[in-house]
C-alpha cells in the first residue's frame, strides 16, 4: 500500500521507528525503480537483508500551491526496500529545489538508524544531500553519464566533487574503472554480473506471452531501454536484408521520436516488460541481438545483457562495444559484428549452433565466476572495511581527549 508522508519543509518527517541494529544505506538514483529491473536493484534488494534500505527517486512536479511532501512505498516483491519519491511544487528554481529537497532529507533521515551509508548513482543529488551526516559515501558508477543525451552542464563538475567526497567509487566496467581508476585511491571494478537462476529458467519450454506467440521463427531479440544507444538504422537495414526474419524488440522507448524507429512487418516493438517476465521472451528467441550505436554514450558501458542473454542458452550477436570484445568476444556463443551485412553473416552463424552445443558450456563456465550475490557481497566487505576503521578512529580520538 503507498504510504503518503506529509513532510511540510519546516517540519519533522513520519516514517516507522528505525531499526537500530540495522545501518540504514539511502541509495540515490536517476532511474526510477520500477522503469527496468537493472544493477541498483539487483544491489539494493541484496543490501535489504542487511541494512534498512532506502532508495531516493528524481522529484515529481505537483501544483504550485500544494506542499512539498514525501511518498514512501514498499517495492513491488521486496517490501523490505522503501521507495522515496519528493513532490516539489512546480516553478521552484533551481536552488530552491534544492533548498525545499534538503530539508525534506533531513527531516526524512533524522529517524533513520545510524551509520547511514550515503550511495550515489547520480551526482546530480549532491546539491542537497552534502551534508548529509553519512558514516560512507559510496559513489557507484553504472554509466558515464556525462555522455549521454541531455547531460546537464553541471554534471561533470558535480561527479569530480562527488568523487573526492566518496570513500569508496565502483564502477560498472572494465572500461569505466580504466576511466576512473586514478582519480580516486580507492576504486574497485564490479562489472555487470547475472542472476544465473533467473534466466536459465529460459532455457525450458515455458509458456509463450501471447504478444509474442504470434510472431514467426527465426526470431532475434532484444531487450532492454531502447534510446541513443541503439542503433535503429542497423535494426531497419537487417529487417530490410532478411524480411524472413522477425525482429523482436522488448523495452521502453526513450529519447527517440516514434516517427524515428524503423517501421516494417518483420520489426515487432512489445513495449515494456517486467524483470519477472523476461526469461519466457527470451524462452522464444533464436538468437538474442545486442545491436548498439558506437557512439560516445556506449564508449563506457557493460549491458548486463550479454550474461544475461547467455545464461538464457541463447547465442549473442553484438556491435564491439568494448567491454563485450573484451570479456565475452572470445567465446563460441557471442558473435561480435560491425555493420548490417556482416550483423546477418554472423546472426545466421548463430542459427546453426546447436542448442545445448559445446558453445553453451562454454558460456556457463564462465558465467559461473560472476552472481549478483557475489558482488554484493564483496562490496558489503568494502563498506564494513571503512566503517570499521572510521569506528576504531572515532573511539582512538575519544581516548585521546580523555587523557
Amino acid at each position: 500500500m503507498l504510504t503518503r508522508v506529509g513532510v511540510p519543509v519546516e517540519s519533522n518527517a513520519e516514517h516507522s521507528a528505525p531499526d537500530s541494529d540495522r545501518p540504514s544505506l539511502l541509495c540515490f538514483s536517476h532511474l526510477r525503480w520500477d522503469f527496468v529491473f537493472q544493477r541498483p536493484q539487483q544491489l539494493m534488494t541484496r543490501f535489504a537483508d542487511q541494512m534498512t534500505v532506502i532508495y531516493w527517486e528524481e522529484p515529481v512536479d505537483i501544483g504550485s500551491g500544494e506542499t512539498a511532501h514525501l511518498e514512501v512505498r514498499p517495492a513491488e516483491g521486496h517490501e523490505s526496500v522503501r521507495i522515496v519519491v519528493p513532490h516539489l511544487p512546480e516553478g521552484l528554481d533551481e536552488d530552491r529545489r534544492d533548498a525545499v529537497l534538503k530539508r525534506l532529507l533531513e527531516a526524512y533521515t533524522a529517524g533513520l538508524s545510524r551509520p547511514i551509508i550515503a550511495w550515489y548513482y547520480t551526482p546530480m543529488m549532491l546539491p542537497f544531500s552534502r551534508s548529509l551526516d553519512a558514516g560512507v559515501v559510496v559513489f557507484d558508477a553504472m554509466d558515464e553519464l556525462s555522455k549521454f543525451r541531455g547531460a546537464p552542464p553541471q554534471l561533470i563538475a558535480l561527479e569530480q566533487e562527488l568523487i573526492d567526497r566518496a570513500d569508496l567509487v565502483f564502477t560498472g566496467g572494465s572500461s569505466l574503472f580504466e576511466a576512473k581508476k586514478d582519480r580516486h585511491p580507492s576504486a574497485h571494478l564490479f562489472p555487470s554480473s547475472v542472476d544465473r537462476g533467473h534466466f536459465q529458467q529460459a532455457r525450458k519450454a515455458l509458456p509463450e506471452p501471447a504478444d509474442q506467440a504470434g510472431i514467426a521463427h527465426p526470431r532475434l531479440g532484444f531487450y532492454g531501454v531502447i534510446d541513443e544507444r541503439f542503433d535503429v538504422e542497423l535494426l531497419d537495414d537487417m529487417a530490410a536484408m532478411r524480411p524472413d526474419w522477425s525482429f523482436v524488440m522488448v523495452g521502453p522507448v526513450v529519447k527517440i521520436a516514434d516517427e524515428d524507429l524503423p517501421r516494417r512487418p518483420n520489426i515487432h516493438y512489445l513495449g515494456g516488460k517486467k524483470y519477472g517476465e523476461l526469461p519466457a521472451y527470451l524462452a522464444g528467441w533464436d538468437v538474442a541481438l545486442m545491436p548498439f550505436a558506437m557512439n560516445e554514450s556506449t564508449q563506457f558501458i557493460s549491458p548486463t545483457k550479454t550474461p544475461e542473454y547467455l545464461a538464457g542458452g541463447k547465442p549473442v550477436v553484438s556491435t564491439p562495444v568494448k567491454d563485450v570484445v573484451r570479456h565475452y568476444g572470445h567465446l563460441e556463443g557471442v558473435a561480435i559484428a560491425t555493420g548490417a551485412e556482416e550483423f546477418v553473416a554472423q546472426c545466421e552463424r548463430m542459427l546453426e549452433l546447436p542448442r545445448n552445443g559445446e558453445w553453451l558450456a562454454e558460456a556457463d563456465l564462465l558465467l559461473s565466476a560472476t552472481s549478483w550475490s557475489t558482488t554484493q557481497a564483496r562490496m558489503s566487505a568494502l563498506v564494513a572495511e571503512v566503517l570499521g576503521e572510521r569506528t576504531a578512529s572515532q573511539s582512538s580520538a575519544i581516548l585521546v581527549a580523555a587523557e
